[in-house]
């Protein structure tokens, strides 16, 4: 999908496509500014490998890697937004919300009606309709129970388990109603 901003300029277009294996190393490399500020938990390259189709990239006119997203899958009702950054130079031109915008269709597609985040970039999500999750329980004891089961780092930072807190401290934990959304 192309995009154009309102801006006069042609460097302004970007297109957002499913990420490429061949991605892997420009999506380690822009992100390792966002791991040291710690605004992005750190990954292992493997684990950007494993996961790359839950990923889409922007890119410019050029080909160039601009952003990144992903979408991960966490319970049949329930997905994250994970890993969603786009360069500073880029930041304001609407790529990281036609990432977003992209990532809840492919919520939306897969049959998921929440999406949740962890975020620094509160009024960025704030923006896109998402609400802050006070200390509500994020799902039934039941699944509660199942999501415990999960070895992925980001399922713990969403269940908020002590074991990941030092990744996610002053992060805040939010979430979109995909059935409010549509209606």
């Amino acid at each position: 999908m192309s995009h154009n901003p309102s801006t006069s300029s042609a460097e302004a277009q970007f297109q957002i496509r499913p990420a490429r294996t061949s991605d892997v190393a420009r999506i380690v490399e822009m992100a390792q500014p966002l791991v040291e500020k710690r605004v992005l938990v750190p990954k292992e390259r493997v684990t950007y490998y494993e996961s790359i189709q839950e990923f889409l990239v922007a890119e410019d006119s050029h080909g160039h890697l601009i952003g990144f997203g992903a979408l991960h899958v966490m319970w049949e009702d329930l997905a994250e937004v994970r890993t969603l950054a786009t360069l500073d130079s880029w930041r304001g031109h609407g790529v990281g919300s036609g990432l977003l915008h992209q990532l809840l269709a492919r919520a939306t597609d897969l049959g998921v009606s929440r999406v949740f985040c962890l975020t620094f970039e509160v009024e960025f999500f704030l923006r896109q309709n998402f609400r802050i999750m006070a200390d509500q329980a994020p799902v039934d004891p039941e699944v509660y129970v199942e999501l415990l089961r999960s070895p992925d780092e980001g399922v713990a930072e969403f269940l908020d388990l002590a074991r990941v807190k030092p990744n996610t401290l002053g992060n805040t934990r939010m979430i979109l109603d995909l059935d409010t959304e549509s209606s």
